[in-house]
């Protein structure tokens, strides 16, 4: 018997315009196994530093979780891109807030640029529901 996939799919958006231009979710819960996708901070923090930006992508990151039915505790891997290495210190600060008690596995990789010029750190998550 074929299963029903469309039931145990969960799309969730964030309304960042960018969704419908390049056709992407932020989040999508499928069964137990949520996938964020990454994820910068938003506009309003052109100025702001790594550590800053990286706090406002977590938080976009936690409530994506909170929508899919979970929380950061769930996390098991993340995936940090930046763009200066200089800034990692600042950045795992951040993540260690967000991830200390957790230790989900993590990958950091130095990229040579992002969407938007000013954006520093993008950071996605993959969490799975016991």
């Amino acid at each position: 018997m074929p299963k029903n996939n469309a039931a145990q799919r969960v799309n969730i958006s964030s309304g960042g315009a960018y969704e419908s231009v390049f056709g992407y979710s932020r989040a999508v819960r499928f069964g137990k196994d949520i996938h964020v996708s990454g994820t910068c901070a938003p506009a309003g923090h052109e100025k702001s530093g790594a550590y800053a930006q990286a706090r406002a992508a977590l938080e976009i990151i936690e409530k994506a979780l909170g929508e899919a039915g979970a929380t950061a505790a769930d996390v098991v891997r993340t995936v940090v891109y930046l763009r200066d290495v200089n800034d990692a210190e600042d950045v795992a600060k951040a993540h260690l807030e967000t991830f200390d008690k957790i230790r989900p596995a993590s990958t950091l990789i130095q990229v040579s640029s992002m969407l938007r010029p000013w954006q520093k750190v993008e950071i996605e998550v993959y969490a799975q529901l016991a």
